[in-house]
């Protein structure tokens, strides 16, 4: 039986909750193998809308297991909430819960270092969350971090947060004029989740890899995307760890071989949050309607995203880094209206044209699309269930967006709930 892993193709907020949820139910297994609560997922079941951040989508699955694990950084305040929230709305798998012995954790002081760092960046500032995942990371390469299994060894967590400080108290105080933060109060504080956390921690490597050699379904879900990957991503505006295929083996602990599956999320246009380039961006009335008709807030921050045109050249680099075998289409509905679609088949730099993402940042940011032009629809395809129900040139729109990235087209979104897809093929 497959593992199979769930990455975005663009810049983050794809709608990759959407399509875990459609194979969810399948699956023995969830792992959220990269990031913080820096990202967020919204889906909508029955109605019921549920904002997680740092759990992993398939919580909602009624009978599979959920797992946090070691590539993760967590923050264990939004995680008990988190916990405590999906709870009080009934949502059983949350007992059910492993998080990785191995993981780190977000310290309160990497959320003041995150913040007065940014600002102290001024216009140079790279777009971060502030909710320290950045400077949790950096401790984990520092080999100053500390993990979820050093809660549950008293002495140790003290020796770790108050080496950590010792670094960092002298950077507040010297560099940022902020107050010195005492270890005894970090301390404290994270040893007051030790029984909550106890039963939950896990050697979820070990867990994993047997239950793949038992036959399971294993789904490993990355958090952001491709192009917010540390090393493949649009650096330095990037996220802190490896959001790509290849960094559920590494953040899972389960090696390259059990990967069956690799399945992009691509929007029906382009996204992103924060600074860095981003070619097909609209700064007009355009822009702002794909902003209010796809509802294109942040789940975690609620900022406004930056919209524009479908890029295929973002996607096409995606698909060649994560070897994808699917992809799943979402918000196509949000397209409906348009006289013409235009969609990014190339880019003008320094007067010459080009079919790919260009090799260095400073061209990437000079880049100008060159678009294609598409038509549009007008027929409301919110209740279309198969392929063959959408009208023509929305069929086409897809068939061109597969034939521009180079990889098929499995599975569509026509609108935010669970129950509004369009399958092609089946994703297990």
């Amino acid at each position: 039986m497959p593992g199979i892993v769930i990455v975005g193709a663009q810049w983050g907020d794809e709608g990759k909750g959407k399509a875990t949820d459609q194979i969810g139910e399948r699956v023995d297994y969830t792992v959220r193998y990269s990031g913080g609560n820096n990202a967020g997922h919204t889906i909508v079941v029955d109605g019921e809308t549920y904002a997680l951040h740092l759990l992993p989508s398939g919580i909602l699955n009624p009978n599979g297991i959920p797992v946090i694990g070691n590539g993760v950084v967590v923050d264990l305040d939004v995680l008990f909430e988190e916990i405590e929230l999906l709870a009080s709305r009934g949502v059983a798998a949350v007992e059910r819960l492993l998080v990785s012995a191995n993981a780190h954790v977000i310290a309160p002081y990497h959320k003041v270092i995150d913040k007065v760092t940014e600002r102290f960046l001024g216009k140079r500032k790279i777009g971060t969350t502030g909710r320290g995942v950045g400077p949790a990371y950096s401790d984990k390469v520092n080999r100053l971090g500390i993990r979820i299994q050093d809660l549950l060894d008293e002495s140790i967590l003290r020796q770790k947060v108050e080496a950590s400080l010792e670094q960092k108290n002298h950077l507040l105080v010297k560099v940022y004029n902020r107050a010195a933060i005492r270890p005894d109060e970090v301390a404290d504080h994270l040893l007051s989740y030790t029984e909550r956390l106890r039963p939950l921690i896990a050697d979820t490597a070990l867990v994993l890899n047997a239950a793949l050699d038992a036959g399971k379904i294993v789904l490993f879900e990355g958090a952001q995307a491709h192009h917010l990957d540390v090393d493949h991503g649009t650096y330095p505006y990037v996220t802190s760890s490896n959001p790509i295929a290849a960094g559920a083996c590494i953040g899972a602990g389960v090696g390259p071989t059990r990967i069956d599956r690799v399945i992009g999320i691509m929007k029906a246009y382009t996204t992103r949050v924060g600074e860095g380039p981003f070619p097909t961006e609209l700064l007009d009335d355009a822009g702002e309607k794909l902003r209010q008709d796809g509802g294109e807030f942040g789940t975690t921050t609620g900022r406004p995203r930056r919209c524009g045109w479908f890029d295929a050249l973002v996607v096409e680099q995606a698909v060649r880094v994560n070897s994808f075998t699917d992809l799943f289409l979402t918000k196509l509905d949000v397209l409906t209206g348009w006289e013409q679609i235009p969609v990014c088949v190339g880019y003008r730099v320094n007067g010459e044209l080009v079919h790919h993402v260009p090799m260095t940042q400073s061209d990437f940011h000079h880049a100008e699309p060159v678009y294609e032009y598409l038509p549009g629809w007008t027929a409301d395809i919110s209740g279309a269930r198969s392929f063959a129900e959408l009208p023509d040139t929305t069929q086409a729109y897809v068939k061109r967006l597969e034939e521009l990235v180079g990889a098929r087209i499995s599975g569509i979104g026509v609108g935010p709930s669970r129950e509004q897809v369009v399958m092609i093929r089946d994703l297990i």
